[in-house]
């Protein structure tokens, strides 16, 4: 995995299983329906959640658009579609680039994307195509990270991580939140086409049951095993113990704030 791959948010199959196994509940979950309340998903609606992963947001809409709608879920990234696949058999998950969405023009009522928006290759394309394939007056609904320091739990790991591997491993961690201050994230969404858009911050909770399982998970899980080697996991992990412990309750489970901006617009 190069370093590209690594902050673009490609896993591999293992890793898929381990961020749907953990990821979703530590730090996903409580998004989806915030995301699809963001949406206004109906009855009746035809729903593409573009950079669906393994399919938490996915499902939620599922629940929402009765027996006459429409959900799919479509990304890039086989090993979490197939994961999703296990999840939810009957839901159409599609592989496919959000800059080259695989439906026709004003074809959808809501287009999602949680969490994804920082890691395509070509931000406005893939917001253009958003627009493209949504109807007259839909919505679509996105989230990205709040800026990392506002997320004081992964700022000093990522600091720790940097001192350890180095700047690339840092920097792969660092991704998920690029987007998190708000001029540039506006910056971005206009050169999509989105104007007037209406972004909310609100504030998530990232809960791990140990800061060995929150390393785990950010090794494992995600991106930085191409960085960091059994031994330097461990190295990691004991390090960690020592320096991050004031995110750890007496239990040892792990619970900080995990901020993010919501944003909606309304088609023309």
């Amino acid at each position: 995995m190069s370093q590209d791959t690594a902050t673009a948010g490609q896993v591999s199959k293992t890793a898929a299983e381990i961020y749907d196994e953990f990821f979703v509940p530590a730090l996903f979950g409580e998004w989806a329906g915030r995301l699809c309340d963001l949406a206004r998903i109906a009855p009746g609606h035809t729903v593409l959640d573009v950079a669906c992963g393994t399919g938490a947001t996915t499902r939620e809409a599922v629940l929402r658009i009765g027996s006459k709608g429409r959900v799919v879920g479509l990304d890039r990234n086989q090993g979490m579609l197939d994961v999703a696949r296990k999840r939810a058999a009957g839901i159409d998950w599609t592989e496919g680039l959000a800059e080259e969405l695989p439906f026709p023009t004003r074809s959808l009522d809501v287009v999602l994307c949680q969490f994804g928006l920082m890691f395509f290759d070509d931000r406005a394309k893939a917001l253009q195509e958003m627009r493209r394939v949504l109807r007259p007056v839909g919505k679509i609904a996105l989230s990205v990270w709040d800026d990392v320091d506002t997320s004081p739990g992964y700022a000093a790991m990522i600091t720790l991580i940097d001192e350890m591997f180095g700047s690339n491993a840092a920097s792969a961690l660092r991704a998920p939140f690029i987007l998190g201050k708000l001029d540039f994230l506006e910056s971005v969404l206009g050169k999509g086409g989105l104007q007037e858009v209406t972004v909310t911050t609100v504030t998530g909770t990232a809960r791990f049951a140990s800061i060995r399982e929150w390393v785990r998970m950010d090794v494992r899980g995600w991106t930085l095993s191409e960085f960091i080697d059994d031994a330097g996991y461990e190295k990691l992990v004991a390090e960690a113990e020592q320096r991050l412990g004031q995110f750890a309750a007496p239990d040892g489970a792990v619970e900080f704030p995990a901020p993010a901006h919501l944003v909606s617009w309304t088609g023309d």
